[in-house]
């Protein structure tokens, strides 16, 4: 996806020139303040120390404080953490000037269609994608001007109202051939520039009906397994986040994690069973066989995430799991144990950079993998998680490089298509 790297300039004297430019002037600045008014309270006959010129060297300092934030912001951005920096960089920007999407204004927002069932719970991410769109600067009301169209049905709406998997497939094929009959967007490009959202795994079944929305149209999707029709350089893998989080932003705390690796939850697929069984009884891995109960105390669950080093991520009835960007939340360093995951914003962000990523296979020898990471590498992961904790993480209204502009730098990437 991505074009040859260009040549990077070596950042770290980049940035320091940068830093000691800046700090010059504002200590150039101090000196001619200081030196002005000692020249005013020497003189014989002095003049007043004007209001323009507090206003003017004020404005100036300010000035130099902002250059020195955005110039922070964008170091921040400059690091390897991404795939491609300066691509990154420069893509997101151009991006944020022009990507539009139409949104179709047909079904009615009581029953599938429009607005978010909710905003919280496994699932929430398809809802503030629902909103988030809406709040943001990349919807236009002219087709004509779009990149990409919005299919706006929620399978998580038609989920919350017991909508069977049957008849949720019948909704969206009629709903897409609704749309298709209606208007002329779908057939030039035979739907390769519109997008369809969905976190149930559900959803992505409910696509399955209508053929050319799974081959053609991009499907944004929390369970993105390529070994069951999903297809990474056409869909988007969304990451899926449980919000709100109960507790605040875990990082910088590596003294506290004192425990090697933690996972709990419920046997519901094979790599979990076979992680329960294998290491549930280890003195250095904290494995439980089922989830914890509460009446074990508040919050017991997610506490463990801060004294953790290694939060184990295995799949569950689909490839993902919300324990991933729990993980990411609470500054333990996931290791995602999960074949045939597109994990997301995989071609932005590189994940062995902060994340163990294995094979299902290599569970039997996890806990020395785990043990073969020197400190110092931990370290690395651990202040490399900190940088990407934004990426996972949904607002309302929405922020720059928030979960939400992930996913739509992803979809603007996409959005190259031919037109018949």
């Amino acid at each position: 996806m991505w074009s040859a790297k260009p040549p990077q300039p070596p950042s770290s004297t980049y940035c320091s020139l940068q830093s000691s430019l800046l700090s010059l002037a504002i200590l150039t600045l101090l000196s001619f303040t200081y030196l002005s008014l000692k020249s005013f309270h020497s003189s014989n006959s002095p003049p007043p120390l004007t209001p323009s010129l507090v206003i003017q060297s004020s404005q100036v300092v300010r000035q130099v404080a902002e250059q020195q934030r955005e110039q922070e912001e964008e170091e921040e951005v400059i690091t390897d953490v991404y795939n491609s920096p300066g691509v990154f960089k420069l893509n997101y920007e151009e991006m944020e000037r022009k990507f539009k999407v139409y949104i179709y204004k047909d079904g009615d927002p009581k029953t599938f269609y429009q607005t978010p069932r909710k905003l919280t719970g496994k699932y929430s991410s398809e809802g503030y994608f629902f909103q988030n769109i809406r709040e943001s600067k990349f919807v236009t009301d002219d087709p004509d001007q779009a990149h990409l169209f919005f299919i706006p049905i929620s399978c998580h709406k038609m989920r919350g109202k017991g909508t069977s998997y049957e008849n949720m497939t019948i909704i969206v094929q009629n709903y897409v051939d609704s749309l298709i009959a209606k208007y002329p967007y779908w057939n030039r490009t035979m739907g390769a520039d519109h997008f369809f959202v969905t976190c149930h795994d559900v959803g992505v079944r409910a696509t399955e009906g209508h053929p050319f929305l799974v081959k053609n149209a991009i499907r944004v999707v929390c369970s993105p397994s390529y070994d069951v029709g999903y297809i990474p350089h056409k869909d988007v893998a969304l990451p899926q986040v449980l919000q709100p989080f109960a507790l605040p932003a875990g990082g910088n705390d590596i003294e506290n994690r004192t425990t090697l690796g933690f996972w709990a939850g419920h046997r519901n697929s094979k790599i979990r069973v076979i992680l329960a069984r294998q290491w549930e009884n280890d003195t250095e891995l904290d494995i439980s066989n089922n989830r914890i109960n509460r009446a074990t105390g508040p919050l017991v669950y997610q506490k463990r995430f801060y004294r953790t080093k290694f939060c184990i991520c295995p799949g569950g009835s689909q490839v993902n799991s919300a324990r991933i960007t729990d993980s990411i939340h609470y500054g333990c360093v996931p290791v995602i144990l999960s074949d045939y995951y597109d994990l997301p914003f995989n071609d932005i962000v590189d994940w062995h950079k902060f994340a163990v990523v294995l094979r299902e296979k290599d569970v039997y020898e996890l806990k020395q993998i785990l043990k073969n990471i020197t400190q110092d590498k931990f370290v690395t992961l651990h202040n490399n998680l900190v940088k990407v904790q934004k990426h996972f993480q949904w607002n309302s209204p929405p922020i720059r490089h928030d979960a939400f502009h992930m996913v739509m730098y992803e979809l603007w990437l996409r959005h190259h298509v031919i037109k018949y």
